[in-house]
């Protein structure tokens, strides 16, 4: 008589992967110098207070250790600061490197979009079926011009049985069958992020998970989507563009809104794109107070919503729209009046807005950008 071998499940206590000193202090690193805008001595003197309070290191291995481990691997550099004294030597300051730069969005990118698999294409997919290069699994007859390549040759023979027999077997033009494919396209995307006062207000660090999505934006686009291109830019009083690698030292400044800068801006860049798909991601929490007007001036007003702003704002978004450029807006305040503004303004431009907290606003941004069409996230 044979025995059956139980099957089902094992449970075992976890055990975190080992990890070298110099590894565990790492992460906790990558996780402070992006709190700090890159200032590498902030984020030092936040981790010897972490090592007071929690014991990260021992005698063996300590946050001078660490310290030079950055150094010899090339994370860290030191630069000398001219003073006026005798010698003239000066005093050496850390800062990160390129290297360090790239590997803080790699790491924003694993934290928000960690779960995602590599794609081997590195497109966006259409709705337009034709002579692509993205199968979709459907089917459809022969047209005059389609590739040869295209050609199912299992459903094409199948069909020719269907339609001659066995016995008499001939594979004719009327039987080749081709599969569907999609178009791919290329996206030229800007990126907005509100630099204003009110990101690091009322005891609530907004900056810093923005700047970790675009971070993260950014090396998705250079990784899976290298045909695509991304700007970024940056408002507050005013608008201006910024680097990929300045991402990490952004910093809120004593600004208010200027949200029709911002927008202006953006469009002016994306005019200048051959991609025939183009949109504008924002990321702001607060409400447009500031604009600047043809002589020079800035009109400015943190009251309530004004009206001149808010009309500019919606007069550059009905703009935006003649030149077919979406603007996906990403609220993450949740005064009712605010919201209420931000869904005028999306009618006018005919876009797309999220109202979100800090939490799951990469995941959101990625599924808009990634799916290119109206999603409802509940």
């Amino acid at each position: 008589m044979k025995t059956r071998k139980r099957q089902g499940f094992i449970f075992t206590k976890y055990e975190a992967p080992e990890q070298s000193p110099f590894e565990k202090l790492f992460e906790i690193f990558k996780e402070l110098i992006t709190h700090t805008s890159g200032d590498f001595n902030e984020a030092i003197d936040w981790l010897r207070e972490l090592d007071t309070e929690y014991q990260l290191t021992d005698d063996e291995y300590t946050i001078d250790d660490f310290i030079e481990d950055l150094k010899r691997k090339g994370f860290i550099q030191e630069e000398i600061d001219p003073e006026n004294g005798d010698g003239g030597q000066g005093e050496g300051k850390f800062s990160i490197t390129a290297k360090t730069e790239q590997l803080i969005r790699k790491h924003a990118l694993d934290q928000i979009f960690g779960k995602l698999k590599k794609s081997t294409s590195g497109n966006h997919r259409t709705k337009h079926s034709g002579r692509g290069d993205e199968h979709t699994g459907d089917f459809r007859a022969y047209q005059f011009g389609d590739a040869l390549e295209r050609i199912s040759m299992t459903e094409s023979m199948k069909n020719a049985q269907i339609n001659n027999g066995l016995d008499h077997f001939s594979l004719n033009e009327s039987d080749l069958i081709v599969e569907e494919t999609h178009y791919k396209a290329q996206m030229s995307t800007v990126l907005m992020i509100d630099i204003s006062h009110s990101m690091i207000l009322y005891g609530e660090d907004r900056i810093t998970p923005a700047k970790k999505v675009a971070m993260a934006l950014a090396e998705l686009i250079t990784t899976r989507y290298p045909k695509d291109t991304l700007d970024i830019i940056v408002f507050g009083n005013d608008a201006w563009p910024i680097s990929i690698k300045d991402l990490p030292y952004l910093k809120v400044g004593p600004y208010h809104t200027n949200t029709v800068a911002g927008l202006q801006l953006a469009m002016d860049i994306l005019r200048r794109k051959r991609n025939a798909n183009k949109q504008i991601f924002m990321i702001t929490d607060g409400k447009p107070s500031c604009i600047r007007q043809s002589n020079g001036d800035y009109y400015m007003n943190s009251v309530g919503l004004d009206t001149y702003i808010v009309d500019k704002c919606y007069s550059m978004a009905r703009q935006a729209r003649k030149l077919n450029i979406p603007i996906t807006t990403f609220m993450i305040a949740q005064d009712p009046y605010l919201m209420q503004f931000i869904r005028h303004f999306t009618e006018a431009n005919k876009g797309k807005a999220f109202f979100t907290g800090l939490q799951g606003l990469g995941e959101m941004i990625f599924e808009d950008y990634e799916a290119n069409r109206k999603k409802r996230i509940r």
